[in-house]
């Protein structure tokens, strides 16, 4: 059903290189690049994550309650990239653990703009 979401950023080279390094283990990169939006994902026929200097040439600024989510696949994934984000400057959120006893298995972060971000596992 969601063919992209975008999110503000202020550095687009910065954003694409933290998203590409992040998201490789889960086989994502730089689908389209068109300056100043790129759209970052496993193919154009998935969901995926565009980064953008916002159209209005303001600062990008991240919403309050707004979140986006990556299907981790495993626990064990939801943890690697979480730790990966962490490492690449992200801040927790939230440390990787079961919200829903045996319903769902999230880790949060916020990137290197402040967009939150969490990698789940439902089941």
């Amino acid at each position: 059903m969601i063919g992209y979401v975008t999110i503000g950023v202020k550095d687009m080279e910065r954003a694409k290189q933290f998203y590409c390094d992040l998201l490789a283990d889960i086989g994502a990169s730089v689908l389209m690049d068109m300056g100043r939006i790129a759209m970052i994902g496993k193919s154009m026929h998935e969901p995926m994550l565009a980064v953008c200097i916002p159209h209005d040439e303001k600062e990008a600024q991240p919403g309050n309650g707004n979140m986006f989510a990556i299907s981790a696949g495993t626990k064990e994934m939801a943890e690697k990239l979480y730790h990966k984000a962490i490492a690449l400057g992200a801040t927790c959120e939230g440390e990787p653990g079961q919200r829903m006893p045996d319903v769902f298995y999230g880790a949060y972060v916020r990137d290197l703009d402040g967009n939150k971000m969490v990698f789940y596992v439902f089941g």
